[in-house]
């Protein structure tokens, strides 16, 4: 299932407080199951953000394909990657 945009702008609006840390990776994929979660380390992720957060950059995930890839494509979304600065 794609990510709509009123769930974008809900995940945007939760991880753009300044007091949204890691306990924020537990509780979004609670909030979004449908959704598949990945949290690293910034510096592990290459390609520029989809946007950025205090604490975290926000990368969308495309798996309609057969391999999963990072998607600047809100409608094409289908998982989150939030990586972690520090």
């Amino acid at each position: 299932m794609a990510l709509s945009a009123e769930e974008l702008i809900e995940i945007e609006q939760l991880l753009a407080d300044d007091g949204a840390d890691t306990g924020s990776f537990v509780d979004l994929p609670r909030r979004f199951p449908q959704l598949a979660w990945v949290r690293c380390d910034a510096s592990d992720v290459a390609d520029q953000p989809f946007r950025q957060f205090p604490h975290f950059d926000l990368h969308l995930l495309d798996g309609s394909d057969h391999c999963v890839r990072i998607t600047a494509d809100p409608t094409r979304a289908t998982g989150i990657v939030l990586a972690k600065r520090n």
